[in-house]
């Protein structure tokens, strides 16, 4: 006798998403470890050099913890109102930032004195930088003033104006000590250069700036403001060269990462996009708890941290290699090392488990195979399982049969899960044949449902057939438009002879690259 053949339910397991190496590299951050500050988290940055200590810019302190132990090694308080944008050096020795009275601190990480104290803003500073030699500051103030100090001295150097609202974002060159870019609530973002002491370029934006970055090279700048990453070529005087839309909010962040190869966005929607610099595409995206104000990340992608408005910060930690290692052998290898070097080894038989509507199906009960798989720990669970079974009993012409004479409430049941499950496109074919064979069964009895609750839901089963059916018109139509479409441009003959005789500029032809996607 042959042996009886089980359901197959693997043929609707969905397909398996394939990992990029993006993917798999930035999942190894693990679950992140929640810290409770005092107040929303202004800003985060990391130090450059190890251990990569990071600090944390919220309330009236600046905190700065070990991304290790992921405590607070260093608390710098000396603030008579909320601190903003605290800074390391890029020697990580000294670290500058501003305040809600419009002053700027310089502070040595190690002792944590104030070193140098610089005033002249008339608003609140929100950004401070060191400039790529590290003798100088900039700052950026609600003034609508971007100040150039010298450290040495302790004096102020120059004023830059031109901006027509706040200055929240703004960032120096990493390769230049004399460029330094601003961003501002006017939409505006502006290049000066501190050899001339004056404006050298202005890029519109299109919405309040808030957050800037320039790329390792200098050559290229980035922007966050509303829901848009801009990204600006310096070298030919700020020509747009992409435009990022992957978030619904307000971009508030950008970090660069990977020895600048990915780029970072935080937003109010609670996610953190990793952008591939050289596509513009994203490779991950990493989920929140709250809305994203700043965002830091270590030298050697070790380390992440996001800071949140309701004062929590997120540390992401990457698990070290040895997690991928196994630490003990397994049964398995154990027992082939036992059996190392024997002739033959005989394979314990395994008594192979069939699950109960298989056990009814051997019975041919179709009835109670159906009942089965309709009880809500099972097609709840895994409906797979139920349409397995489903497709089986159309197989066998015994579908009508198990339908056949039902309750009220199985049918009811039936339906439902045939509504909730028809636009899966695993299970689209098998749920058509199947509405077809109970609305067949049913067909002369309709009446005796009116007005029950079984008669409800046969009348919602035909509005979601007719949904459906609505829908796949829909596409259909959109298909054959795109093929025309496509027919056309294939087809499209050039304008002029001038213009077939000319070489293909692909400047000309697309001066600006732009990259939307809906999350």
């Amino acid at each position: 006798m042959s042996q009886f053949k089980k359901t197959d339910g693997k043929i609707y397991t969905k397909t398996a998403t394939a990992l990029s190496p993006d993917t798999l590299y930035w999942k190894k951050l693990g679950v992140p470890t929640l810290v409770k500050e005092f107040g929303a988290i202004d800003y985060i940055d990391f130090s450059p050099v190890e251990p990569y200590l990071f600090a944390v810019t919220a309330s009236v302190r600046v905190q700065i913890y070990n991304p290790i132990t992921k405590l607070v090694v260093k608390n710098i308080t000396k603030f008579q109102e909320a601190a903003h944008g605290g800074s390391f050096r890029k020697d990580g020795n000294l670290l500058v930032a501003g305040d809600e009275l419009g002053k700027v601190r310089l502070f040595d990480v190690t002792t944590r004195t104030i070193l140098r104290f610089f005033e002249g803003h008339k608003a609140p500073v929100h950004r401070t930088f060191f400039t790529a030699d590290g003798h100088h500051l900039a700052s950026f103030s609600d003034d609508r003033t971007v100040g150039y100090w010298d450290i040495a001295t302790e004096n102020h150097v120059h004023t830059f104006t031109g901006h027509e609202d706040y200055i929240r974002a703004g960032c120096t060159s990493p390769i230049s000590p004399n460029i330094i870019l601003s961003g501002g609530y006017d939409r505006k973002i502006r290049m000066y250069d501190t050899r001339i002491k004056d404006t050298v370029m202005t890029v519109e934006h299109g919405q309040p700036v808030e957050s800037l970055v320039f790329l390792p090279s200098g050559g290229i700048f980035i922007s966050a403001g509303g829901t848009s990453v801009n990204v600006y070529d310096a070298l030919t005087g700020g020509r747009q060269l992409a435009q990022l839309s992957q978030h619904h909010k307000t971009v508030t962040c950008l970090q660069l990462a990977s020895d600048g190869k990915r780029l970072l966005s935080g937003s109010l929607d609670r996610h953190v996009k990793v952008y591939d610099i050289a596509t513009y595409q994203v490779v991950h995206t990493i989920n929140s708890s709250n809305a994203i104000l700043s965002l830091g990340i270590s030298k050697n992608d070790e380390t992440l941290v996001t800071g949140m408005v309701d004062g929590l910060i997120a540390i992401y930690r990457r698990e070290g290699d040895h997690r991928d290692e196994p630490t003990n052998r397994s049964r398995k290898n154990r027992q082939k090392d036992i059996f190392e070097g024997v002739d033959q080894q005989v394979e314990e038989f395994r008594y192979e488990r069939i699950e109960g509507h298989d056990r009814m199906l051997r019975k041919y009960e179709y009835k109670k195979a159906l009942d089965s798989v309709m009880i809500m720990s099972v097609r709840g669970k895994w409906p797979e399982k139920t349409v397995a079974l489903i497709k089986e009993l159309i197989r066998r012409k015994g579908l009508r049969r198990a339908l056949e004479d039902r309750n009220a409430g199985f049918l009811v049941t039936f339906i439902s899960f045939i509504r909730r499950y028809i636009g899966d496109y695993r299970f689209t074919p098998t749920l058509i044949d199947a509405s077809n064979i109970l609305l067949d069964v049913y067909e002369d009895t309709f009446e005796q449902f009116a007005g029950t609750t079984a008669g409800k839901a046969f009348v919602e089963l035909a509005e979601k057939l007719r949904t459906e059916e609505q829908l796949v018109q829909e596409c259909l139509n959109l298909q054959g438009t795109l093929d025309m479409l496509s027919i056309a441009a294939d087809t499209a003959e050039p304008e002029s002879e001038d213009d077939a005789s000319k070489p293909y500029d692909a400047s000309k032809k697309a001066k600006t690259h732009t990259v939307i996607s809906v999350d």
